[in-house]
């Protein structure tokens, strides 16, 4: 099975001794290189630019057998245990899905529904998309943000979304795009400054 997770950032970097905001990028796309990542990309290059960061990344599509044929939690393997563990401790959660007939992947709620019903209780969310156009944008917050609620997880007010044509390929260009990341990423940041170490 390949590796599930992939760790994007030298970890351990720190600002005035205190620790690394740890970031789980839960990435719906069936694709490694994706616009869906590439959106991410830019959000991780903004916030870490703000405050240390070290980042991983789920790949859903990538995790094989042992989490595609389980329906309980108790029915993954241990290596996909670990996993679904990584996106439970963040202190920093970003989901990450493109929009394919007005919603997000089986996958990707697959994924979630493995997870605890209380492990992101109140933690930060960070929701991300990406569709054919600006339509599609509607999933994040009549999908995304009730399925989050669900897990009382504190959504960022601000969500993101790229449309076809804010791309050349996978590599965002839309210049409103990269400013709506700031100013989303300037409105949370000083919560997830607060947020770095809690519970390690």
């Amino acid at each position: 099975m390949s590796a599930p997770t992939i760790a994007d950032t030298a970890p351990g970097t720190t600002e005035a001794g205190a620790p690394a905001l740890r970031v789980v990028v839960v990435n719906g796309s069936p694709n490694e290189q994706s616009k869906t990542m590439g959106l991410v990309g830019v959000v991780l290059d903004t916030l870490g630019g703000m405050l240390p960061i070290e980042t991983s990344r789920i790949d859903v599509y990538r995790l094989g057998p042992g989490f595609t044929e389980a329906t309980e939690r108790d029915e993954v393997t241990p290596e996909v245990d670990a996993t679904i563990r990584l996106a439970e401790e963040a202190d920093l959660l970003i989901s990450a899905t493109p929009v394919y007939r007005g919603s997000y992947p089986g996958m990707f709620k697959h994924f979630f529904d493995l997870v605890d019903q209380y492990a992101l209780a109140n933690k930060p969310v960070l929701l991300a998309a990406t569709g054919g156009t600006d339509r599609h944008a509607l999933v994040l917050e009549h999908a995304l943000r009730p399925l989050f609620g669900f897990f009382q997880a504190l959504t960022v007010p601000v969500a993101f979304f790229g449309s076809a044509g804010d791309f050349d390929g996978t590599t965002l260009l839309n210049p409103s795009v990269y400013g709506r990341i700031e100013m989303g990423l300037n409105d949370v940041v000083g919560v997830l400054r607060e947020r770095r170490g809690l519970g390690r």
